[in-house]
């Protein structure tokens, strides 16, 4: 799944894109860290003598920190998305890295782990003794076992002695936390994310107005709209080529959350938690899927596609008419219209089921966690508090909008990008290093910010009434996060490539294996690699923890 967007989701749905070598990679990377043979070392990250674009001043939006005297040096982690241009530099230096370090009151040295392979190669950091004094990652489950196998430190009683802007910014957003804290104590700090919104639906409104359709609002018109996208000759060419629904690594997750289900979280069903791959409900997700399949609706080779490459090319070559992605779109909607000129893609609204009209998933409302490593000293942990006092207060503000009339301008109160070529380029890898944020977006700010060209504001308009309709429909979240328990994590990350294999066999054999066989076979292996007693184990943890999740 993914998205562009990051979840805060259990550890393993990392390995949704992944494979079972993925998972033994992770496994053994896992039991260096929970094994507790760590010695952690404060290694600063050498920096690139690259050379980089020019620095923003420091009027971009941040009052300058310099001081008299040497600042106090502390590294972080972040992630290596493959965005930064050669022009600008690398990740570890940089524009923005340089600007960091004259404006902030501590110099901070970056330490880039790879995106798909974060927790592996942090995780080889740690046991090696090479971690940054800051790690951190949008899933709590990690940061959790980072706890109990004490590569990170409590941090509650520094936060209260030498913080001022984060204390008092987690008083106005007391929902996060129960997120921070890790058997009783505060191991993180994290901000409210700019939307919880995450994935989304798409269709060729242009199809649908063409073949006389109207969008679908429950699961059976959906199949009938996309019967009509595969039979009807939508795109014109007088041949039957069109495959109606595209994929991306987030269609798993809508198949599922069109049910109230995920492979990966807990539920609670009459007071007992029940893992959600092991539910009623995902049999009927199962079952939905191998409609789609068996109907021909999506494309037979999406199994092995795991990139999505040919699933992405189906839609950008104007073959698919409907999109089951993340709400925001525009790079994939801009390929499109380079290709089909005329057609117009818009959002969705999740379609109901018998069990309702359930929302696409939306995220839980922190954003990342930054933990601080167990080796770190009073004295550079409260430089790195300070350090993210002055990100939160206004040092963010640069990072995610660069800088004002050169990047962006203001307009009615809101920052609204002056190009966004040159944005792209110059700026948009840089929000990687902003480890706390103070913003919301709402769907009326979307046209307001974007570019003022045509292309830029008609998609703004769409871009705004998919946030709206991402979040129209609550989605199913039970309890705030999952049990973070060792035997629980070990079991799940076994279980999910079995389960996987188990999962593609119901979905493209035919009548080889029927949803419920299906669901039959994984509950068998759930229960044979000892899911009886994760369930009392997670149920333990449930009763223990319940009330401080409310």
């Amino acid at each position: 799944m993914i998205s562009g967007s990051e979840s805060a989701l259990d550890i393993v749905v990392n390995y949704k894109k992944g494979d079972a070598e993925q998972v033994k990679k992770w496994n053994h990377a896992g039991k260096m860290v929970l094994a507790g043979a760590l010695s952690l070392t404060m290694l600063a990250a050498c920096s690139s003598n690259k050379p980089t674009g020019e620095q923003p001043s420091a009027s971009a939006g941040a009052t300058s920190a310099a001081n008299a005297g040497p600042k106090k040096e502390i590294s972080a982690s972040m992630f290596d998305r493959g965005q930064v241009a050669t022009a600008e530099g690398d990740y570890e230096n940089n524009r923005w890295t340089k600007w960091i370090n004259e404006n902030s009151p501590v110099k901070i040295k970056w330490v880039p782990v790879t995106r798909s392979q974060a927790q592996p190669k942090l995780n080889a950091l740690i046991a090696a003794g090479e971690a940054p004094d800051l790690i951190w990652e949008y899933d709590r489950n990690y940061i959790s076992q980072l706890a109990n196998s004490g590569a990170i430190q409590p941090i509650g009683d520094y936060i209260n002695k030498y913080s001022t802007t984060f204390k008092a910014y987690l008083e106005k957003h007391p929902e996060l936390k129960p997120y921070l804290s890790v058997n009783g104590k505060v191991y993180a700090v994290s901000f409210a994310r700019d939307t919880i919104a995450n994935h989304g639906m798409w269709i060729r409104q242009d199809w649908l107005d063409k073949l006389g359709l109207k969008a679908p609002t429950t699961a059976e018109e959906f199949i009938e709209v996309a019967r009509k996208f595969k039979d009807g000759d939508p795109d014109g060419n007088g041949k039957a080529d069109t495959v109606p629904i595209a994929l991306s690594a987030s269609a798993t997750s809508i198949f599922r959350a069109l049910f109230a289900t995920q492979e990966n979280q807990w539920y609670v069903e009459g007071g007992k938690l029940q893992f959600g791959r092991v539910n009623d409900r995902f049999t009927d997700s199962l079952a939905f899927q191998k409609q789609l399949f068996d109907d021909g609706l999506i494309d037979k080779e999406y199994i092995t596609d795991t990139s999505f490459q040919r699933s992405s090319q189906l839609l950008t070559t104007g073959k698919a008419g409907i999109y089951l992605g993340n709400w925001d779109i525009q790079a994939i909607n801009s390929e499109l219209l380079k290709n089909v000129p005329d057609a117009k893609m818009v959002p969705l609204e999740t379609v109901s089921t018998k069990y309702g009209k359930n929302g696409l998933y939306q995220e839980a409302p922190p954003s990342v966690f930054t933990a601080f490593n167990s080796k770190m000293k009073e004295d550079q942990i409260k430089s790195a508090i300070q350090a993210l006092d002055w990100m939160l207060q206004d040092g963010w503000v640069p990072l995610k909008n660069g800088e004002e009339n050169v990047h962006f301008k203001m307009v009615d109160g809101v920052r609204q990008k002056i190009d966004q070529e040159k944005f792209t380029k110059e700026v948009a890898y840089a929000a990687e290093y902003a480890l706390l944020m103070d913003f919301t977006l709402k769907p009326e700010q979307i046209p307001l910010m974007a570019a003022k060209d045509e292309a830029s504001q008609s998609y703004a308009k769409q871009k705004a009434k998919s946030l709206e309709l991402a979040l129209k429909n609550k989605y199913r979240r039970d309890i705030p996060f999952n049990p973070d328990l060792p035997e629980i994590t070990q079991l799940i990350a076994t279980f999910h490539p079995i389960a996987q294999q188990i999962e593609a066999k119901v979905v493209t054999s035919g009548k080889a294996m029927s949803p419920q066989e299906g669901m039959n076979e994984l509950r068998k292996e759930w229960k044979r690699l000892g899911g009886d007693n994760v369930d009392k184990l997670a149920q333990e943890w449930y009763e223990k923890n319940k009330d401080s999740m409310k």
